[in-house]
């Protein structure tokens, strides 16, 4: 079956920077950790990078944590992990894991949302990063807002489909009896994925929510026509990136521009 649409980059400079959406097909774009990860390490926020590429954020509390481990040789080129422990150096309460490959304005807005919960817990006599009140359909109102379809299943998930059919998420709301994780969210062939997000029981809610309202975002992203990945580009949009110009200056055939928000409390 012929793809629906021509390659938009065919008569391109690989050079050439472009705005593209939809985010979840654009590719890694630049994953500098002290770019994604927005922690005042002026404040006593911890930054380590004992070389090779490999980088760990630790709070000041030292329950919160977060790296990067670079690994070229496996499919997600790599690993960024977020950590929570309810004591310094204890067991790990929940995970957050991203492939290297994910794009890195999905990873800064998650990672965003992370410490705004970190701040707001050290204001507030609660704990937000271990008793979170979010509901799941903060989570899901964002995908269907941009015409995500959606099924449920009698084992219990719920799977979310971008318009394209090159985005996943799925929420195991029925946790009995599995240890698999309670968010994932996918672009490409779940197979093998261009890339892949897994959130383990316990995560906070907010966090899933700020990965889609992230996925679902408008504003384009900046990328070298050479960095975006081949098998899926004829579902993207693009548009000539130009030179200082801001981000959301997108071309008039792309959909007004939206910011990626968290929750709301």
């Amino acid at each position: 079956m012929p793809d629906p649409r021509p390659d938009p980059f065919k008569d391109l400079d690989p050079a050439q920077t472009v705005k593209v959406l939809p985010r979840h097909l654009a590719g890694p774009g630049h994953t500098d950790p002290q770019t994604i990860w927005p922690f005042p390490f002026d404040q006593d926020w911890t930054l380590h990078q004992p070389g090779e590429g490999a980088a760990y954020a630790t709070s000041p509390c030292l329950r919160l944590w977060t790296r990067f481990l670079p690994n070229s040789g496996t499919r997600g080129k790599g690993m960024w992990t977020i950590g929570a422990n309810r004591a310094p150096f204890g067991e790990t309460a929940w995970r957050i894991t991203f492939d290297a490959t994910t794009p890195a304005e999905l990873l800064h807005d998650v990672h965003t949302e992370l410490l705004d919960l970190y701040l707001e817990d050290r204001h507030s006599d609660r704990d937000h990063l271990f008793e979170d009140a979010t509901a799941p359909h903060e989570v899901y109102t964002p995908l269907l807002a941009r015409g995500w379809s959606h099924s449920i299943k009698t084992d219990g998930t719920l799977t979310f489909h971008a318009p394209e059919g090159e985005g996943t998420v799925r929420h195991r709301y029925a946790t009995t009896g599995s240890d698999g994780p309670t968010w994932r969210a996918w672009a490409g062939d779940s197979r093998e994925p261009l890339w892949q997000a897994r959130f383990s029981s316990g995560v906070p809610t907010t966090l899933a929510a700020a990965l889609t309202a992230s996925l679902v975002s408008n504003e384009p992203l900046h990328r070298a026509v050479e960095d975006i990945p081949f098998l899926t580009r004829h579902h993207l949009y693009v548009a000539p990136a130009a030179a200082k110009q801001p981000l959301t200056n997108s071309a008039p055939a792309l959909p007004p521009a939206t910011r990626a928000v968290g929750r709301t409390r």
